[in-house]
Parts: C-alpha cells; structure tokens; sequence
C-alpha cells in the first residue's frame, strides 16, 4: 500500500499532518467548528448564560399594598436607609412623586432614553440600553425622624412607629442605624438591585441623602420530589422562615401583616410595620459547636428543620407539640422557636411575617468572617409583632453565636392604587385636610 493510501504525502483524499497542523495555528480550529455548525468554546470573559424568562420577568407596582411584602422573595435583596432634606409638604410631595415614577420605570423596565452626549447619560448603563424587570420591587418605609422632624405631620405618625432601641445583646452602630426613609429592593440579580439605588440616588438628589445599605441574597433550593420547595437556610445553616404564616392567605395577611386598627391614622391603612435588624453570626465559634447543642438551641433538626419533638419522617412544615412537653424534654424552653412562637393562648397576635436575606461582607478587622443576617420582617403592630417577638428572645443561648450592630423600624406606605396615584397621597391628603 503506497503513502498515499495511509493518508501521507500526496493524500487526494484529506490533508497531511503538517497541513492540519499549521491550519490549526492558523486558526483552523473556528473554521472546522464554523463548517461544522457548532458554537465556539466559551471564553473566560464571556457573560454567564441568563435566563430571558426569568429577566423579563415583571412584578406588579400597582395595588392596595406595595409589592415586595407578601411577593415571592428572589434570590437578591437590599435595604437603604436615608435622610430626607425635603421639609415643606410640597417638596415631599415632589420628592414622593418622582420616586414613584422611577419605581413605575425600574420595576416594569424599559428601554433608556437617549440624551445629547454632552450631558451625563440618562442611565448608568450597568444593565444595557434596555432596563430589564428581573422581578424588581422597590418598597418604600418612613422612619419616626421623618415625622418628628416635621411640624406640619404632628398627629399624623404611627401610632406604633419608635425609632429602634437597644435590646441587651445588641451593639448597635449609629451609623448603620435608623433613617427618615427605607427602600427595599428585591430582585433575581444584585446588579437590578444596584441598578435601582443608582438610579434612585442620581434622580433624587436633591431630596435623599444616603445613610446606609446592606446587600443580601437568599440561597436558591431545588424542589422536593413531591414538588414542595423548602426554607431557604441561613448562614447557621438552619432553615429560616418554616413557622412563617401562609403569605398567600389574604385574610392571615389582613391581620396579620397590613394595619387596620382603629388607633392609626386613616391614612396609614393598608401600610405594615417594617423592622430591619442587620445581625452578625459569630460563624467561627458556631461551627466549633456540637450538632446537639445547635439542634438543642434552635430547637429543629439542622438537616430537615423538623421540630426536635418529631419523628424521622417530620418535616419542618410540622407543628411542635409544647402541650405535651411541658418540662422541655424534647424542645429545651429556652430554645429559640420555643421562645419566639411559645404557641400560647394569645400568641397568635405576635405573629410576624419573615423576608429575611443573608449577608457577607468579607473579613472584620479581628480576622473573622463579617456574615450574618439582614433579618427583615413585616406586621401590623409593630409593638404586638417583632418587639414582643424579640423581648421574648433576650438571653436566649442563641444569643452568645449573634450580635445584633444596625438596622431601624419603619412604616411602608400603602400602595399605589393605579397609575394617577403616588407613594404618600394618602398622608399628603390628610396634612392638607387637616
């Protein structure tokens, strides 16, 4: 058999070695791919794969109550905290007015408009030439600063808004504390998030000035077999939110999260109490701890989340059974679910609706890890809800791996009712008619 029909030199049917070899450094590689219909290799610099599903995604912003409450909590959370510089009714009103355009924009997406390149573009450009929704919700709170700094809203605050105390494990930072106005933003993407605080701060700087933030996000979990998606777990690696009420229950919500006493003002129906505590787990000291001392504080099974009093088929949808464990044999008394929801008579009125994300902020100036909790919870009465929840919990044993350093309680806005409607109208009305 000649060279020629082994491939070699004078080949009529395929090139030689040599001549694959130089095609190769030649770029012949994108060419066979090209020819073959396939997609060239990824390369270290290109973008993620997204979802176009999952990015056109919109929430609604309209409705009695603001979205980002009782809506399906994403993957990405931020809560900023400012002070107001608008004093008059009419530059709250202004200021009012423009956020809730910029929220109709940000959360609904859209393409940004063009502007004379001699001026600062219309946009920051992070997310393209087309803002996509990426299931933004921006909900807005006011502080009790807001309403004492002002005269003209004297009798119009809250009844139950105060500006956050100190509970006895808390080291709280000042400058990670309080603020006249709180957003939260909540969205499949940090980069939506920050988005959404840019553009927030460049179109409303002459009324909002920046206090603080914290970032957080919320690990994604693949549905059970049977279709039930669990809690997400916290940074402890305990789930978070299983006693939580149904938030698809609009008459749970109705009592439980969205005010209607008779006390508040009326333009405050249809608004929730919101407490945001920013918590640091002490991770390093956790993880040198038994699992039975861990289980025995939180009171739940680490791996399922079932109460400890369950068998090995619970769940962490299963309800504990105190009556029957009166002593804290199974579920110790000072554990945390126990002392948090002690399932008495009454009890039920301190219920809270969690929407917590966790946070990681690299390194503390000791060398321990900065990761923890932006604890976020919504109620009708601030007082009956997280205030009594947490006088509960003080000297829990939970508290040595915890320190509660920032955060602040507000009062969210009632809804934006259609598209001639406005954040505050409601409060703005009432000063007007006052």
């Amino acid at each position: 058999m000649s060279k020629a029909d082994h491939g070699g030199r004078g080949c009529p049917f395929g090139p030689s070695r040599r001549s694959v070899l130089l095609g190769l450094g030649a770029g012949g590689i994108g060419a066979m791919a090209a020819q073959a219909g396939t997609a060239a290799a990824p390369q270290v610099n290109d973008a993620p794969d997204a979802s176009a599903e999952a990015a056109a995604r919109r929430v609604p912003y309209l409705g009695r109550h603001q979205a980002g409450i009782v809506t399906p909590r994403p993957e990405a959370g931020l809560v900023a905290a400012f002070d107001v510089v608008a004093f008059s009714p009419d530059e709250v009103e202004r200021m009012l007015k423009t956020l809730t355009e910029r929220i109709a924009f940000l959360t609904q997406g859209g393409e940004v408009p063009g502007r004379d390149p001699r001026l600062p573009p219309a946009d920051s450009g992070m997310l393209g030439p087309v803002v996509s929704p990426d299931s933004l919700t921006v909900t807005v709170g006011l502080g009790r600063s807001f309403f004492d700094g002002r005269d003209w809203l004297s009798g119009l605050a809250p009844v139950h808004l105060a500006r956050m105390a100190e509970f006895p494990n808390d080291a709280l930072d000042p400058a990670m504390c309080h603020g006249d106005l709180s957003i939260q933003f909540c969205a499949g993407l940090p980069d939506t998030n920050i988005h959404a605080l840019r553009d927030i701060v460049k179109s409303l700087s002459e009324f909002l000035v920046l206090r603080w933030t914290m970032e957080g996000s919320v690990p994604p979990v693949v549905p059970a077999p049977s279709g039930e998606t669990q809690s997400a777990r916290n940074f402890l690696g305990f789930r978070d939110g299983s006693a939580n009420p149904d938030s698809n229950d609009a008459a749970a919500m109705d009592r439980l999260v969205w005010t209607h006493a008779a006390g508040e003002p009326g333009w405050a129906q249809g608004g929730s109490y919101q407490a945001v505590r920013l918590i640091r787990n002490f991770v390093e000291r956790w993880d040198r701890s038994a699992l039975a001392e861990q289980e025995a504080i939180f009171g739940r099974r680490k791996v399922s989340g079932a109460p400890l009093d369950g068998g090995e088929a619970a769940t962490e949808r299963d309800v504990p059974d105190y009556a029957a464990d009166p002593d804290g044999l199974a579920t110790p008394l000072d554990s945390h679910i126990r002392r948090a929801n002690p399932r008495s008579k009454g009890s039920e009125a301190n219920l809270i609706l969690r929407r917590p994300f966790n946070y990681s902020r690299g390194v503390s100036a000791n060398g321990q890890l900065d990761q923890g909790l932006l604890f976020i919870c919504y109620q009708a009465d601030l007082e009956a809800g997280f205030i009594t929840v947490q006088t509960r919990l003080n000297g829990e044993p939970l508290e040595e791996y915890l320190k509660p350093f920032g955060g602040g309680y507000f009062f969210v806005l009632p809804g934006i009712r259609d598209a001639g409607d406005h954040l505050g109208a409601t409060l703005l009305d009432a000063v007007r008619h006052a």
